[in-house]
């Protein structure tokens, strides 16, 4: 496939077409230059020049929350009149296939009278709409789109479908075709799932630790019956949920059924468990009685420089403002290479982070009396025998193997 990436960010587009990838995410930089070196991939800040003559047009858009919890549908409002304008010059049948996350009704109540209104053409006639919701994970997302055990395509004609269904040749996995509102529904009904999986096995391992038993075991125990119980992906207890995708769906999610009057208590209940989680690794920091602390990890999860919503930053925070002296570090993140939503976020919620983040692991571990680990990265898996005695680590994720850590002390969150 001949792929055209637009962006208005022009230190994306000069990434790419360097063949450089602009975020942190496993394999996506061979894959780029790879492309780039075979003449299939480029990239430009022109609507029209990408556009023409092109089958499909992705529209991969942020759908922030706002401050109420409803779904913020601006920015992809904003770049669908982008497309619509450019469609009249296209000069061949083109389907807009929506990749971005929103609730249902949104596409063809929403984004189709817009994409007909800026091109002045008919949906289903002059152009064919789809929904295409991904289900990528960051840090496996080239793994993930290349083993996805399914793809959802929602269209309203098969005609839409046909050059879509075309992409996913040589993608291990069932395509599978539905209507538009189902597959905007399908992406909240995972990562609303996914994220209760989180909540619910931490609350687990809360009551397992009160009655003494091992919640890592008691897990492991559970998701073996692939039968009758689910799979084992989120249901692992660690840290609270965080990033782009699950607190911004479930809140979203939750309004929605506030408008239709709906009481959803599981639901209702998820975001603040989740809290309850963030505050209980507060205050288990906190009676540790230490002042200096450093915090390995602080993207929301390890192979990602994505901070949107990281848990951990919000424990960092309340300790600044208790008076801890604090010092950070995360393998993945670059405050320069920082882009969009995510350089925001940083601005906005955590403007003295590039005054705590240090590069140098060994001097971080010599300067504090209690190591903090916040995500599974490689590196933090393998630091407990560079504990030292009276040096106390917390492990918020059990990146760290308890018996590893023979000279300090190993404390677990919920185990």
């Amino acid at each position: 496939h001949e792929v055209v990436g637009v962006d208005t960010n022009p230190f994306k587009v000069d990434s790419i077409q360097r063949g450089r990838s602009p975020i942190v995410e496993a394999e996506l930089e061979g894959l780029l230059g790879r492309a780039r070196e075979r003449g299939l991939l480029s990239a430009t800040s022109c609507m029209d020049e990408a556009v023409r003559g092109v089958e499909l047009v992705l529209v991969c858009v942020g759908t922030p929350s706002r401050e109420d919890g409803s779904l913020n549908l601006e920015h992809v409002k904003r770049a669908t009149a982008e497309v619509g304008r450019a469609l009249p010059g296209s000069g061949a049948y083109a389907v807009v296939v929506i990749r971005s996350t929103m609730l249902p009704g949104s596409v063809e109540g929403e984004l189709v009278p817009v994409l007909e209104q800026t091109s002045r053409l008919r949906a289903g006639e002059d152009f064919g709409v789809a929904y295409n919701p991904e289900f990528l994970r960051e840090g496996s997302a080239v793994r993930d789109f290349f083993g996805a055990p399914l793809t959802v395509i929602g269209v309203a004609d098969e005609g839409a479908a046909r050059p879509l269904r075309a992409v996913y040749d040589g993608v291990r996995g069932e395509v599978v075709l539905t209507s538009i509102r189902s597959a905007e529904m399908l992406k909240y009904v995972s990562n609303s799932f996914h994220a209760l999986k989180v909540a619910f096995a931490n609350e687990i391992a809360t009551l397992c630790k009160r009655e003494g038993v091992d919640a890592h075991e008691v897990m492991s125990l559970f998701v073996r019956d692939t039968k009758l119980n689910v799979g084992p992906a989120y249901l692992r207890p660690g840290f609270a949920f965080g990033g782009s995708c699950l607190p911004k769906d479930l809140r979203a999610l939750r309004h929605r059924a506030r408008e239709r009057q709906l009481e959803l208590p599981v639901l209702e209940a998820v975001l603040p468990s989740n809290e309850r989680h963030v505050q209980q690794a507060i205050q288990l920091i906190e009676r540790l009685r230490k002042r200096r602390i450093g915090v390995l990890g602080l993207s929301f999860k390890a192979q990602t420089d994505d901070l949107r919503e990281s848990p951990i930053l919000r424990v960092v925070g309340t300790l600044v403002g208790k008076g801890h002296t604090l010092l950070l570090h995360d393998p993945c993140v670059d405050l320069d290479r920082l882009l969009g939503a995510n350089r925001r976020f940083v601005e906005d919620e955590v403007p003295y982070l590039p005054t705590l983040l240090r590069a140098d692991l060994d001097a971080l571990l010599d300067a504090c009396e209690v190591l903090v680990v916040a995500n599974g990265a490689e590196e933090y898996r393998a630091i407990g025998p560079r504990v030292r005695p009276g040096q106390i680590l917390v492990d918020l994720v059990r990146a760290v193997d308890p018996a590893s850590v023979t000279r300090g002390e190993y404390v677990g969150l919920a185990w």
